[in-house]
């Protein structure tokens, strides 16, 4: 398969000298050239039928990478679904105008925590008024950076519950309309206010062209049924950037070609690049050490344990619990000691053993 490792592998030593890096991209690729190769150490494993040897290198771990984290978002993913709460859900889309961009990239660690703060700042002060919801919602937010052909386009998508606990922690109070949590409209202009006031309080707002605070800012909100389908989507992106390696399709004479599916049309399209553009537009979505993609608000932040533990008994005591029955399907039966033990792909009837550690070995693959 071509993996976006091989493209830098051949380009990147290029790239890096026409171009002026960030730390964080510099270490992206690094960490993606080298990744399961010797660079990283690993293990030897032997096959316990035929004999024969495998080379098993470590994965960089590097949170950009599109070979990493298959485990890691399994776990992630697992984990959320048991902090959801039954019920429904919305999907909401926080975007900041095209002038904003630059002024974003150029401080991404201030200006993407920001985004998702004012994002949800607007989401409670609203849900909280009265003539909408007057309750405490939760919601899960997660930064995207992307368009589907990896343009910049910083956004926040929040996985958000379809009503709240009410102030005085004593019931839930749930939407009015299945298909509407909150005006789109009033729920942009307190976004734009709360992010125009975060900026002027970092010193980041002069460069700001002062129309863009006048024009419309675009909120997106639809129902998301039990949520599962979001979530399985903001996981494939939790722990890497917009492109995996088997949407990668072509990389002849310096060109690549990879395939994506409109968004309005959900047609499939096939776009081409130079080799340096890509590795441009794959960079330009690396995270700045130590800032965080996922945050939790409302009902689902760490500080308000106590209040989901309510919202949740609440909500169960008004679902039906399913019982088992003679004509119930049986539960998965459990996963054999051995299930995890590869099997050997010479013989393909051993199980591969462990034989040795190999240690690292510091030198960039070629």
């Amino acid at each position: 398969m071509l993996e976006v490792a091989e493209i830098f592998r051949r380009h990147g030593a290029a790239y890096r000298a026409q171009q002026r890096l960030l730390p964080s991209q510099a270490r992206a690729m690094q960490d993606i050239e080298a990744c399961r190769t010797a660079y990283f150490g690993g293990h030897l494993k032997q096959c316990d039928h035929c004999g024969g040897q495998v080379y098993a290198y470590h994965s960089c771990r590097n949170r950009h990478c599109p070979k990493c984290h298959g485990d890691q978002t399994k776990r992630w993913l697992a984990q959320q679904e048991t902090r959801l709460l039954p019920g429904s859900y919305f999907l909401l889309t926080f975007t900041v105008p095209r002038e904003l961009r630059a002024v974003t990239f150029a401080h991404q660690k201030k200006v993407y925590g920001l985004l998702m703060r004012a994002a949800a700042a607007a989401l409670q002060k609203l849900a909280l008024d009265p003539r909408y919801l007057g309750a405490r919602l939760g919601a899960l937010a997660v930064l995207h950076t992307w368009t589907r052909e990896l343009r910049y386009h910083p956004h926040v998508h929040m996985l958000v519950t379809a009503g709240g606990l009410s102030l005085d922690g004593r019931q839930w109070l749930g939407t009015r309309h299945a298909n509407f949590l909150l005006p789109e409209a009033a729920l942009a202009k307190i976004f734009r206010a709360k992010f125009c006031a975060g900026l002027k309080r970092t010193g980041l707002l002069p460069p700001v062209p002062r129309s863009v605070w006048r024009r419309k800012w675009v909120v997106h909100c639809k129902a998301a049924g039990s949520g599962q389908q979001v979530l399985n989507y903001l996981a494939r992106y939790v722990f890497r950037v917009a492109i995996s390696n088997s949407r990668l399709e072509r990389f002849e004479n310096g060109q690549v070609t990879f395939r994506y599916r409109d968004n309005q049309s959900q047609q499939l399209h096939r776009i081409t690049l130079p080799a340096e553009e890509f590795i441009r537009r794959f960079l330009l979505h690396t995270l700045p050490r130590g800032c965080a993609k996922v945050r939790y608000y409302g009902l689902f932040s760490p500080a308000t344990r106590a209040q989901l533990t309510q919202a949740r008994t609440l909500l169960t005591a008004t679902t039906a619990v399913p019982v088992m029955t003679a004509n119930s399907p049986p539960p998965e039966s459990l996963p054999s000691p051995l299930a995890d033990t590869p099997r050997c792909p010479f013989c393909h009837l051993g199980q591969l053993r462990h034989l040795a550690i190999l240690p690292r070995q510091r030198m960039v693959p070629p």
